[in-house]
């Protein structure tokens, strides 16, 4: 499977020019349009499996001569396209050529694409493979033979997770000014380039939609589409019980769900494209936080919901009412979660076929998008479609609860791994607010029957929700980043620090507290405790304890007879005994005794 997959990626980047971005008032340059290399690539950045490299040719846009630089990489690895949204002042993408014989114009550069970092800001950034433009303007003195050109490219490397080092990169190459005649013409994207172009773009076209169609098709086998097949199974058996009319218009029905997840893509990448400048690039959701956060606990439902624990109207609506109009709603609603499903393991397909289609005019790439939908929802098409196929499915059995008890498990391996990929401040409490949504999905489930009373069954189950909405509000938030310089505990800065007369603020905490957690949250992430530490020139000092023999550890337990985290301690200067606060509610107290610190001068 894993190899047919690398297959039909690597077939949809031999069609593909690549990936398509929007910017204001600046031109895209197609990179397939360069000519053969001039310069061997030289590798700008590098990180596990990502990397990008940069090669230099002689090229012409729009008759005017110049410098194509392109780059070449993967899409995760990226760099800024704009001073305001990169990590720092002159870490932006610059690009400069200097050479005696010519004057070279403004740099022109791509089309941005819209990256989504880890706290969910937005920001422009070039990625893959792209080009930029160094015209040539004016010539210095008689026109040159040959001319030797310098270009420098600097800036910072960053990808989804890690920023690497700023990086400055000077290559050099010799251009042969009389042959400027032959330079490939670069052109701006959506340009017709021409009679001669138009039949490779046909073919290559309705190549990359097979390969869309093909794309469909394999999304069908991807692990993270199996939390429905017991459902789809069972479906598909109870059709076999009725009517054949009854039976094709479940499956279509079923199809048609699956089409609606993909003309809403569609349609999402019409209304990006047109009202906000930007392109639906896949794979963008697997950044967000929010994102992967919601697909996480949705496996973990579903798991629950394999295991028996709850039940949903699904299956009952289709085995028992297959006839009614709830059941083909619920067909409907069974084909759009599974495509929202096959979503976290297509990464490599979807985001090829994706790229392709916003290459091409609107049309077009609306019509990509929804062929991987026709693709994916053929196969059960023809399945209920032919009464043959369907009297030869196994009957239902055991063998059905365990295939659907073991799925379970492997959904809470996808859970997991995508747990895992979320930024390390949201783990712990993604991960606590799953144990406690699984506990209201049990009591849901189990603490009423089905003959309870109606009052019975709204009591308990408001009970589920308000306690999930209440962990939800403690546990999901983004986390607060650190608005104090915190310091590793030393004892010897302390000691220097009070000989100095300077007042020191330790807070003994631990990752496995929940109540440290609490405390940081109410306390420490308040801005005016802050600001009030910065004007009174306090040392802060952060004791973690978490490993037993670490030194604020040994210090909490041996210096300062402390039985447990969490503790805050406030070293005043001219006071023998620190101001010790133990638990979480000292917000007030902490703040009083800061305000009647002197201020540092």
């Amino acid at each position: 499977m894993r190899r047919k997959t690398v297959v039909i990626f690597c077939s949809f980047y031999i069609l593909i020019p690549g990936f398509s971005a929007r910017a204001e008032n600046v031109p895209e340059i197609e990179a397939t349009d360069v000519p053969n290399r001039d310069t061997a690539a030289v590798e700008l950045a590098r990180y596990e499996k990502e990397f990008s490299s940069v090669r230099l040719e002689p090229a012409r846009r729009n008759s005017q001569p110049g410098i194509a630089v392109i780059f070449e990489g993967t899409d995760d690895l990226h760099y800024y396209a704009r001073p305001e949204t990169a990590p720092a002042p002159g870490y932006e993408l610059r690009i400069e050529a200097q050479t005696d014989q010519f004057d070279f114009g403004k740099v022109v550069f791509p089309k941005w694409r819209i990256f989504q970092d880890q706290v969910g800001k937005q920001v422009e950034v070039y990625a893959g493979r792209f080009t930029v433009f160094l015209p040539i303007e004016m010539i210095k003195g008689p026109p040159p033979t040959t001319a030797d050109v310098q270009v420098k490219i600097s800036g910072i490397a960053c990808t989804s997770t890690v920023c690497l080092s700023p990086f400055e990169k000077t290559l050099r190459m010799k251009v042969d000014w009389n042959q400027r005649q032959s330079w490939k013409e670069i052109k701006p994207r959506h340009s017709d380039g021409g009679v001669n172009r138009l039949a490779p773009q046909f073919i290559a076209g309705f190549g990359a939609l097979g390969l869309a169609f093909l794309a469909g098709l394999a999304l069908n086998i991807m692990p993270c589409v199996w939390p429905v097949l017991p459902l789809i199974v069972m479906r598909i058996v109870g059709q076999a019980k009725q009517s054949r009319g009854v039976s094709v218009a479940l499956g279509l029905a079923f199809c048609l769900g699956i089409l609606l997840f993909f003309a809403a893509l569609a349609g999402a990448n019409i209304v990006l494209q047109v009202f906000y400048g930007m392109v639906l690039q896949w794979g963008d959701q697997f950044r967000s936080p929010i994102f992967i956060t919601a697909m996480a606990l949705l496996l973990v439902l579903l798991a629950l919901f394999m295991f028996g624990v709850f039940t949903i109207s699904v299956p009952s609506a289709i085995a028992g009412k297959a006839s009614s109009r709830s059941g083909y709603f619920a067909a409907v609603g069974m084909g759009f979660l599974a495509a929202i499903l096959s979503t976290p393991c297509s990464f490599g397909i979807l985001a090829a076929a994706f790229a392709w289609a916003q290459s091409q005019p609107l049309l077009p790439a609306s019509i990509a998008i929804i062929i991987i939908g026709v693709g994916m929802a053929l196969p059960y098409a023809i399945l209920t479609s032919v009464p043959g196929l369907l009297n030869r499915l196994p009957r239902p059995g055991r063998w059905m609860e365990l295939f659907k008890q073991g799925i379970g498990f492997v959904l809470l391996v996808i859970a997991v791994k995508l747990v895992t990929a979320l930024p390390e401040a949201r783990i712990n409490g993604v991960l606590y607010f799953a144990v406690v949504l699984s506990f209201c999905a049990w009591i849901w489930g189990t603490w009423v029957g089905y003959g309870a009373r109606p009052a019975r069954k709204w009591l308990v189950r408001l009970l589920a929700i308000a306690l999930a909405l209440g962990a939800g509000w403690v546990f999901l938030p983004a986390p607060s980043y650190e608005l104090i310089d915190w310091h590793n505990y030393d004892a010897l800065s302390v000691q220097t620090a009070l000989e100095q007369e300077r007042p020191v603020l330790i807070k003994f905490t631990a990752n496995w507290c929940l109540a440290c957690q609490t405390a940081e949250k109410l306390v420490y992430s308040r801005k005016d405790i802050a600001r009030l530490i910065e004007q009174k020139g306090v040392l802060a000092i952060k004791g973690d304890t978490t490993e037993w023999d670490s030194p604020a550890t040994l210090a909490l337990k041996h210096a300062y007879n402390e039985p447990g985290v969490p503790v805050s301690m406030l070293f005043a200067p001219g006071k023998k005994e620190p101001v010790r606060w133990r638990g979480i509610f000292f917000l007030k107290e902490l703040k009083a005794n800061l305000t009647e610190l002197p201020t540092r001068k």
